[in-house]
């Protein structure tokens, strides 16, 4: 798995020279409840959709955070109910954390601390590559760029804290 930082990955990302909100621990910083709206473009043409709902980060025995996401998706005029749930783990340096899959595989890093990351996460012929990027302390975004024999999607999911 390898991991990139730098500019903005160009009309995936953010604008060049938008400032970005540092976050010294990302673990501390995600914990708690946020509202979620996902759109989901198949870049191929052929189709658009989108998820609205929840994330929850809540405390991990042992350390970390359990990510718990549910809402609705709707794919061409189709709603049906969605949930995806991941380990967000104390990562190697201190303020990062390991992002693994419900079972325990291995997803991407994450690191904060500028308040942007990017990371690649192979899986089988695709790649998914993510961009993270902190707007202020109750609004963060994630772009996920898929591309593989098969696929050619774009994920933009942004957050806000509730209460």
């Amino acid at each position: 798995m390898s991991t990139s930082m730098g500019r903005a990955m160009p009309g995936r990302g953010e604008p060049m020279g938008e400032e970005f909100w540092p976050v010294a621990d990302v673990l501390a910083h995600l914990a708690g409840r946020w509202r979620v709206g996902r759109s989901v473009r198949d870049l191929a043409g052929r189709g658009e959709g989108h998820f609205c709902g929840v994330t929850l980060f809540s405390p991990l025995d042992g350390g970390g955070l359990l990510h718990e996401e549910s809402g609705d998706f709707t794919w061409q005029g189709v709603t049906r109910p969605a949930t995806r749930t991941l380990r967000f783990l104390p990562g190697a340096a201190p303020g990062t954390a390991d992002v693994r899959f419900a079972d325990g595989r291995p997803f991407h890093p994450l690191d904060l601390r500028t308040g942007r990351y990017v990371a690649d996460h192979p899986c089988a012929a695709d790649l998914y590559r993510g961009e993270f990027t902190v707007r202020d302390a109750d609004h963060w975004r994630t772009l996920w760029r898929v591309g593989g024999p098969a696929k050619d999607l774009l994920l933009t999911t942004d957050y806000a804290r509730e209460g």
